[in-house]
């Protein structure tokens, strides 16, 4: 059986030369380009099922790179082929584990990602061997208490314990002892869900169903937000008005220092409720 001419470097030079100025459709209709394209699927066949992939992929790969004008001009247009061929064959490979497009899966910070998997292809759970789901004991233990105790140096006071002192705040203003309790953690709850107070103060100044539990005007309402999570108008940002009443206690300020200050004290005295609400909003 004859050898086609383009099995050898100047062959195919020649051929996709041919190829290159003939007309649009020529690989189309050019006996010679068929043969080619069925060469290049036998020849890289191999490769192809060394990514897992089909001879097919290799054939398309090898047909992009014999239009350009690399492999024309190219000393060795066949090394030039195999070369680009092994290259789209390997992003292939990872743009199907990384769920992406070959062009993506060529960006190093695409690439550097692992393969995408299936919760099922792991004999243990995700919980048990993913770090994002690891929770570390934050929780000091007796040695560290006595070490702080012994050096003097104060303990920072942390959310729950400002939450207990705003609420005694608002209790002391004339507020019963549950409605400050259910309003206070209510809040906090609205908080620690948005993940900061402009968030939190907008979700709850349409939250008429907290209105209604705390028996408090729409009016009453906005102003122990305002209180408690500061006004948010940037006039007010580091007065004491725009940090509010937890912000305060977090950063380390006693209730007896902030309990009389008219901001506070003023607006909980004139909207504690007539009866107790419910302890738990």
């Amino acid at each position: 059986m004859k050898t086609p001419p383009f099995t050898t470097a100047q062959g195919l030079r020649l051929l996709l030369v041919r190829l290159h100025y003939s007309p649009t459709g020529t690989w189309k209709q050019d006996p010679d380009a068929h043969e080619l394209i069925q060469f290049a699927t036998q020849k890289y066949a191999a490769l192809a099922r060394k990514y897992d992939l089909a001879p097919e992929d290799a054939a398309y790969a090898a047909f992009e790179a014999m239009r350009t004008r690399a492999v024309r001009t190219a000393i060795d247009p066949w090394a030039v082929v195999t070369r680009a061929v092994q290259v789209t064959l390997i992003y292939e490979a990872r743009a199907q584990g990384l769920l992406c497009s070959n062009h993506q899966a060529r960006r190093p910070e695409v690439a550097a990602h692992h393969d995408a998997e299936r919760f099922c292809e792991r004999e243990t759970d995700l919980t048990d061997y993913h770090p994002a789901f690891h929770a570390i004991d934050q929780f000091d233990d007796g040695h560290d208490d006595c070490a702080m105790e012994a050096t003097g140096v104060d303990e920072p006071t942390n959310a729950w314990v400002a939450a207990e002192r705003a609420a005694a705040i608002m209790v002391d203003n004339g507020w019963p002892q549950p409605t400050a309790t259910g309003c206070v953690e209510y809040v906090c709850s609205q908080l620690i869900r948005s993940g900061n107070r402009a968030t939190a103060y907008t979700r709850l100044t349409r939250d008429h169903h907290a209105e209604a539990l705390l028996d408090l005007s729409h009016a009453h309402w906005i102003a122990v937000l305002q209180a408690l999570l500061g006004n948010q108008l940037p006039t007010h940002e580091r007065a004491r008005e725009g940090r509010g009443l937890l912000q305060l206690l977090a950063l380390g300020y006693l209730p007896g220092e902030l309990s009389g200050v008219p901001c506070f004290a003023d607006v909980f005295e004139a909207t504690a409720p007539s009866h107790e609400g419910v302890s738990h909003v």
